[in-house]
């Protein structure tokens, strides 16, 4: 085992110090499978880091190259007289080429076209697919650090992926694992500064913000410079089986390989804007930097940066009243005699940015194809009469599909004062999903928990089976019903046994509202139920408190389907769940594809939150495990079908009504010392407040051993 490490040490340092032929990575990359696949786990390892270094080499010999030639064989500056236009433009395209062939030849070993990988192998690299076959390697030879970091290296680009979660949480668990080896080996330094400014800049320490923001500026335009450059690669054809007879002619084929070049070097913002593990990127990404920046300045005194970081705003946004309205009070407090003109790096950046997007418009405008501007800050006037129309369609289009599920779920008022609506479906990725916070005061929670803990009993809902989902965790219920019956004998508090019926029939009120306004929505199942995780269970447990499902019908992940017969309770159209504490560990909510494995969305408890969702195959969803203590909430369904309304809630109010009766208040209402547990009286709705900066951050967390069933 030893000389085999001593010899990919030997290999991997000859490949990086030596000037010799770079072995292309696909062709590593699929013995290092193989091998992998052979369970020959030495030599998986080192074909597969060769793969890496390789592919890092291709890389970064691109860029070098196309950064040394583009200095060597200028297009601009040439020798005068040098002829007609097309021997001058062309005789530099050619001496352009012959440099960078040349150049790639002498940096890689071989010739440029052995290198050229298949679409699929080079998406593998960017999703850093060879990490999770190394740290599978890494582990069987015994090489735990290294198993580690490569572990955390995918699983930072691919947080919803579960086997890989569950590994990382092994290896958090694991003796002689440091948290140090935890080290993302692909980090990129502009999203490392920019957290951690942004972290700075939400804590108010600006002369720290200021420091890191400016170092990530820095390093996003390097690395904007470094994804432009290897947007000069080999034409990338909608058709890779093109017949010949269809390929353009010359001056087409140039026209259409450097426009497909203009577009991916736009793109370029969007790459370095896009967080590795998320699929959209931060909006505004440079400017975002500038306007922290200016605002961080003037806290720590630096007018004149502040100014200037404004100005570089203003090339953005030149309208902006706000930025604007600051510039006038940084001009009075520098003196007007003092010039103030924004950083010459951001000039370059959008004049040249200005430059490419005139012509792409100009090709679209003539040529034909299409062009996604990355940008909010385009100027309206650079974009050809003809085709302003289109570009507003199009951002109506794009308007339109983020709103339709918004807007088919925000047709009604919420009936409530006070209730905040804190992620909706594109929040969280998915259709007929929201989520509502306030729905409870935190007195009313602590008199709900009240409750479970006189009255909830074991395997409630389950044949008293204590440990229904998971050994792991002891299950506890209550209905609806048997709460009114318990306050009949004197075993609970009345108003406690109301305020569960007010809560949930509050709830019910909030998710008709929002999801079908004018059609009636009515309880199918009302269960307050508890998870309590049994201590002496939770080493080395992997599974969940509740494996993933849909509310109405059978999850079949490989099929990629959910079928709509029993034992599934296919009458079901909304789901709900109304949580009444946080102070315990694990026991989130979250959201999968149809595979059950790919995590879209989650949702962490907290008293009187309330996330509801339609109750099929477009919501998946399951519980993490609670590793500790003890989770409440009231499990809520739904339908529109009063065949299938919930009987044992029409008993239950007519228990509430008798109360009532006999305590001679007609509306049965107990004026006792509960002014907090008062529901808040219906209103127009409510509007959640949001701030134009100070960003914030999602976190994502694991299952395992997913399988289909319904709730109850």
């Amino acid at each position: 085992m030893a000389s085999l490490l001593c010899l990919c040490l030997c290999l991997l340092l000859a490949a990086a110090t030596s000037p010799g032929r770079l072995v292309p990575y696909d062709l590593l990359y699929a013995d290092g499978v193989r091998a992998y696949f052979a369970r020959d786990w030495g030599r998986a390892a080192e074909l597969l880091q060769r793969a890496l270094h390789s592919y890092a080499g291709l890389r970064a010999a691109r860029r070098a190259c196309r950064a040394s030639c583009r200095r060597e064989a200028a297009f601009l500056g040439g020798p005068p007289g040098a002829g007609a236009w097309e021997a001058a433009l062309f005789g530099r395209v050619l001496q352009r080429a012959d440099c960078l062939q040349h150049c790639l030849g002498s940096r890689l070993g071989a010739a440029p076209s052995a290198h050229r990988a298949s679409h699929a192998i080079r998406r593998d690299f960017e999703q850093r697919e060879p990490y999770n076959y190394l740290q599978v390697a890494f582990f069987q030879l015994k090489k735990l650090d290294q198993a580690v970091s490569a572990a955390h290296t995918f699983f930072v680009a691919n947080p919803q992926h579960l086997q890989m979660r569950e590994d990382i949480e092994k290896y958090r668990r694991m003796s002689g694992v440091k948290s140090d080896n935890f080290r993302d080996l692909e980090a990129t330094p502009h999203w490392e500064a920019y957290e951690a400014g942004v972290q700075h800049y939400d804590a108010d320490e600006y002369v720290q913000a200021v420091a890191r923001l400016e170092e990530s500026l820095t390093e996003a335009l390097s690395a904007l410079e470094e994804c432009r450059a290897l947007c000069e690669g080999p034409w990338e054809g909608e058709d890779e089986e093109e017949e010949e007879e269809m390929q353009p002619g010359l001056y087409e084929a140039i026209a259409a390989h450097y426009i497909q070049v203009l577009k991916c070097r736009q793109q370029c913002v969007l790459e370095i804007a896009t967080k590795p593990g998320r699929i959209s990127a931060t909006e505004d990404f440079i400017p975002s930097h500038l306007d922290l920046l200016q605002f961080a300045y003037d806290q720590v005194g630096n007018q004149a940066l502040a100014a200037e970081c404004a100005a570089s705003y203003l090339l953005f946004y030149p309208t902006d009243e706000p930025m604007l309205e600051k510039m006038k009070e940084y001009r009075t407090e520098l003196g007007e005699d003092t010039a103030v003109t924004a950083r010459e790096s951001i000039q370059h950046y959008v004049q040249r940015s200005l430059m490419e997007k005139k012509l792409i418009y100009y090709a679209v405008e003539h040529l034909g194809g299409t062009f996604n501007d990355p940008d909010l800050w385009t100027p309206d006037e650079l974009i050809p009469e003809n085709l302003k129309e289109k570009h507003r369609e199009d951002q109506e289009k794009q308007k339109q599909e983020t709103l339709d599920v918004e807007e088919g779920e925000k047709r009604g008022p919420l009936p409530f004062e006070g209730i905040a609506v804190t992620m909706d479906s594109r929040r969280m990725n998915g259709t007929q999903r929201v989520v509502f916070d306030r729905v409870l005061t935190e007195s009313e929670c602590k008199d709900l928990l009240r409750l479970t803990k006189a009255a909830g009993e074991a395997g409630d809902g389950y044949r008293a089976r204590r440990s229904p989902h998971t050994p792991h965790e002891r299950f506890e219920g209550l209905t609806i019903l048997k709460a009114m019956q318990l306050a009949q004998n004197g075993d609970v508090d009345w108003r406690d046994a109301k305020l569960l019926l007010q809560a949930s029939e509050k709830s019910r009120k909030i998710i008709e509202s929002y999801f079908t306004p004018g059609k009636k929505l009515h309880f199918s199942f009302t269960h307050l139920v508890c998870r309590t995780a049994v201590d002496e269970k939770q080493e080395g447990r992997m599974d969940l408190s509740h494996p993933v499902h849909a509310d109405n019908c059978l999850l079949d992940p490989e099929g990629q389907e959910c079928w709509k017969e029993p034992p599934a309770y296919v009458y079901r159209d909304y789901s709900g769940i109304l949580y009444l504490n946080d102070d315990f560990q694990g026991g989130g909510l979250f959201f999968t594809e149809m595979d059950t494995v790919t995590v879209t969305a989650e949702v962490h408890p907290k008293c009187g939150r309330l996330v509801a969702f339609s109750s099929g195959k477009e919501n998946p969803h399951g519980v993490w495990a609670v590793s500790r203590g003890r989770r409440c909430a009231i499990a809520l369904w739904y339908t529109h079908s009063q065949e299938h309304a919930e009987q044992e809630r029409v008993k239950a109010e007519k228990l509430m009504e008798q109360r009532a009766v006999e305590q001679n208040r007609p509306d049965g209402e107990d004026h006792g010392s509960r002014s907090s547990s008062e529901f808040p009286v219906p209103s127009g709705g409510a509007r959640p407040t949001s701030r134009r900066h100070k960003p914030g951050s999602d976190r994502t967390q694991h299952p395992k051993e997913l399988r289909a069933r319904d709730e109850f």
